[in-house]
């Protein structure tokens, strides 16, 4: 799809995301699904630590540690979540060139993208530089050693001007160690390294998308698996971004909704397909119950078995465990799911539902606002609560019933007033740098 819009034009602009095709707008309402998954992650992390998976919170009362065993692997699970976005981020980058392949539309969205992705995050690091500068963030920390948070952290403050510059610089730089940045250190929930990830997974995208015009697909497909599996041999998150590359290539050029539904014949007997998706999410969901609830102390031994790229000469021996990881359960799980949605017209016909569509069109502007509401008005509404005499449980309700409007609210502006804008200004520059 493309559009002919005029710059000052903002409100009347349709996706602040890459360019869709319409009959693979389903892809939005996953995306929505996602973010909402993303809220509910950032708000439990902050008020009910020990109820969200991976937490450094391993103690804590019985309801939040009967949630983190069961229900929140499915849906508040921060690594399945980021997981997801990287590979749905890869498999919708290429659309534009899939459906137009030339020089022009492949140009265009490589430049577009850094801007396209700065402006927003340039606003929202600069709204929360501007709130935890100018007033102290003591109750931040107050909060954390009240309800004994140690899952999360107050956000860091900038010395000085030139720290605050170098930090969003080196937002778009950096190409490991994402979570030590500054800038992700900075921002409320430390999540904002998922910008810099999907930024630099970006450019794995480009300069793979570019072969598939001019190679067969069998070839073509036997390529990329060899690039999958020895990007998951080094642990790249390229692993996850080229699957993302390649299921979009066999849903535009290679038909392959029909054939997965067709199945694969096996002499006279023909193999239906959804089973072994069917498999491939029991496995991963599988994994993560068994060293979430049961062998906690296994949940990471499977980060072991990669080449120790940056840290050793051997297997992947000192993994840090505060980076994000590339992981098997996570992958399993994701390209599972991926498979039944471009596989079952009616799952997408789900995905397409108008709430979901307008979620997954805001889900950058929620995913920038979400923490800082959580954190300014959410925690000191808490710590008012606290002081009036309210147990625990009923003021997170409160700040929960609170928090979720503002966010929607909050975003909405954001939506329209920096996210939108910021298309726009992208298609601009790219138009005016043509001439």
């Amino acid at each position: 799809m493309k559009f002919q819009l005029p710059f000052t034009h903002f409100s009347e602009t349709l996706p602040s995301q890459p360019s869709f095709i319409p009959s693979q707008d389903y892809l939005l309402g996953l995306r929505g699904l996602l973010v909402i998954q993303s809220f509910l992650f950032v708000f439990f992390q902050t008020f009910l630590p020990a109820a969200v998976v991976d937490s450094k919170n391993t103690t804590g009362p019985l309801y939040q540690i009967v949630l983190r065993k069961t229900i929140s692997v499915l849906f508040w699970n921060n690594s399945l979540i980021y997981s997801f976005f990287i590979l749905v981020s890869a498999r919708t980058l290429a659309l534009p060139f899939l459906a137009n392949p030339n020089r022009t539309v492949c140009s265009s969205s490589i430049f577009r993208r850094g801007i396209r992705l700065w402006i927003p995050t340039f606003v929202a690091l600069s709204l929360s530089a501007a709130a935890f500068s100018t007033a102290s963030t003591k109750y931040i920390s107050d909060f954390l050693e009240l309800t004994n948070n140690i899952s999360t952290s107050t956000p860091t403050t900038f010395r000085n001007f030139l720290v605050y510059f170098n930090s969003l610089f080196d937002l778009f730089w950096v190409s490991k160690s994402y979570a030590s940045q500054a800038a992700n250190q900075a921002f409320p929930s430390g999540t904002l390294w998922t910008v810099s990830l999907l930024f630099q997974q970006s450019y794995t995208i480009y300069m793979t998308m570019v072969i598939i015009p001019y190679t067969r697909n069998s070839w073509r497909v036997k390529a990329l698996l060899v690039f999958i599996v020895t990007a998951w041999w080094v642990q790249s998150w390229a692993w996850y971004s080229v699957t993302g590359l390649l299921l979009a290539d066999a849903v535009q050029n290679m038909n392959f909704q029909r054939k997965s539904q067709n199945g694969f014949k096996i002499g006279r007997l023909r193999v239906k397909m959804w089973p072994i998706y069917g498999l491939m999410v029991t496995a991963g969901v599988l994994m993560q119950y068994l060293f979430i609830a049961w062998r906690p102390e296994y949940r990471n031994q499977e980060l072991k078995g990669h080449t120790g790229l940056y840290n050793s000469g051997s297997l992947n021996e000192s993994v840090d465990l505060d980076q994000p990881q590339a992981r098997d359960d996570n992958y399993l799980i994701v390209l599972g799911v991926m498979l039944f949605v471009e596989t079952h017209a009616a799952l997408q016909k789900v995905l397409r539902w108008k709430v979901f569509t307008e979620l997954g069109r805001r889900s950058l502007s929620i995913f920038l606002v979400q923490a800082l509401m959580i954190y300014t008005a959410g925690i000191k509404l808490y710590m008012r609560l606290h002081a009036l005499g309210s147990n625990h449980e009923v003021a997170t309700l409160v700040c929960f019933i609170v928090c979720l409007p503002l966010v929607a609210l909050v975003s909405e502006v954001f939506y329209r007033v920096v996210d939108i804008p910021s298309v726009a200004v992208a298609k601009e520059t790219w138009a005016w740098i043509k001439k």
